[in-house]
């Protein structure tokens, strides 16, 4: 194997987006991330204060996303919810583009929402990742979106929210990471169920994973290297409002 337990745990942004999840889940779902030392936390933005929080000391980034799922926000709430994210403790923000416009063809407005994103975050300090949705777009939508997050200095390209009609796959990956400058990282969200997958991710250059499935992914790997499995604490009192 050319991987140890940290090489695939870093790989993992820990998806906790889906608006049925309880306080319980959250809560839950941010010390399991941290137990298993993953890359960050990806979380619906009102909770990501008490996110951060969990997370102080650790080597967990607490995340977040802007223009989630649709991309359909105008550009100054973009802006808005950037500033948000940065003031609330988000140290890396997850932005989908304006779909509709990618699709129109609209190609400096597309630069310009990027744009908005990118300078706050990186004016902080932080990373932005951005999401294409690539179940929608047609290739060259995506090569031009690659070219964009070059010349913006995008730290990522994403294919997927999670909630299109599709996530990522093994072509877009190789399309994304051809396309994409060497500086920009890929990532994969949407169909990473298990652990082969992320290794065949790993393998086309892929760098950051979305999942939900962290546990299981990474159970496996550690049964593969041969290392204990992991224990989640539970928590210490009541649990944190949000």
């Amino acid at each position: 194997m050319d991987y140890g337990y940290g090489d695939i745990a870093k790989m993992i942004d820990h998806s906790l987006l889906n608006p049925t999840l309880s306080t319980d889940d959250l809560e839950s779902g941010i010390r399991l991330a941290r137990a298993y030392e993953v890359a960050s936390v990806c979380i619906m933005p009102y909770a990501l204060p008490r996110c951060a929080e969990l997370l102080s000391g650790s080597t967990v980034r607490p995340s977040t996303t802007i223009g989630f799922p649709h991309g359909g926000h105008a550009t100054a709430i973009k802006r808005l919810e950037a500033e948000r994210a940065v003031a609330d403790g988000c140290q890396e923000l997850d932005m989908v583009v304006n779909i509709s416009k990618v699709i129109s063809g609209d190609w400096a407005y597309v630069q310009d929402d990027i744009r908005a994103v990118i300078e706050v975050a990186h004016e902080a300090r932080r990373k932005v990742k951005v999401i294409f949705e690539n179940c929608y777009l047609e290739d060259d939508h995506k090569i031009r979106l690659c070219e964009i997050c070059g010349e913006l200095d995008a730290d990522w390209v994403k294919t997927s929210t999670g909630y299109g009609t599709g996530g990522a796959t093994m072509e877009d990956l190789r399309l994304m990471r051809r396309h994409a400058p060497a500086g920009v990282q890929v990532k994969a969200a949407g169909g990473i169920r298990d652990l082969d997958a992320l290794l065949l991710a790993r393998e086309i250059g892929v760098s950051r994973v979305g999942a939900s499935r962290t546990k299981e992914m990474l159970d496996e790997c550690r049964r593969r290297l041969g290392l204990e499995p992991i224990a989640v604490d539970a928590p210490e009192g009541p649990l944190g409002a949000y």
